[in-house]
């Protein structure tokens, strides 16, 4: 049975960033200069941040050392399997993914010692990653 996974084109993101973790009741406010990518997500039982990682609130629980991509977009609501495409690759290749959705694209944050393999992963699997 033929691949009909989408191909897809990413970018780097040029910084060093953080997975934060906070009590979901804290007030964060957004720095002055949020960095390149800067994204906040609260549920009822967290508070997330991804930032810089020079921008990680001190109150946080930071797991540092992530490099991400970006896949080239806007992507249109109606295509499927983005992500799978993303993530199978990597998975495949043992390189854990944390991913991040926003209304015209998505992000991979892979840890920064295993960003040479996930490139070679997904260029592999047929993406292409645009270096700058």
């Amino acid at each position: 049975m033929p691949d009909t996974s989408p191909r897809v084109y990413l970018r780097p993101l040029p910084n060093q960033y953080a997975v934060c973790r906070m009590d979901p009741r804290y007030e964060l406010s957004l720095p002055a200069n949020g960095g390149d990518f800067y994204c906040i997500t609260r549920t009822s039982a967290e508070l997330s941040v991804v930032c810089d990682e020079d921008l990680a609130p001190g109150e946080a629980t930071v797991e540092p050392g992530w490099s991400g991509l970006v896949v080239e977009g806007p992507l249109d609501f109606s295509q499927t399997g983005i992500l799978s495409a993303i993530a199978g690759p990597l998975a495949r290749a043992g390189i854990p993914i944390f991913a991040v959705s926003t209304y015209d694209t998505d992000y991979v944050f892979m840890k920064t010692d295993r960003y040479s393999d996930a490139i070679s992963a997904l260029e592999s699997a047929g993406h292409t990653v645009h270096v700058d």
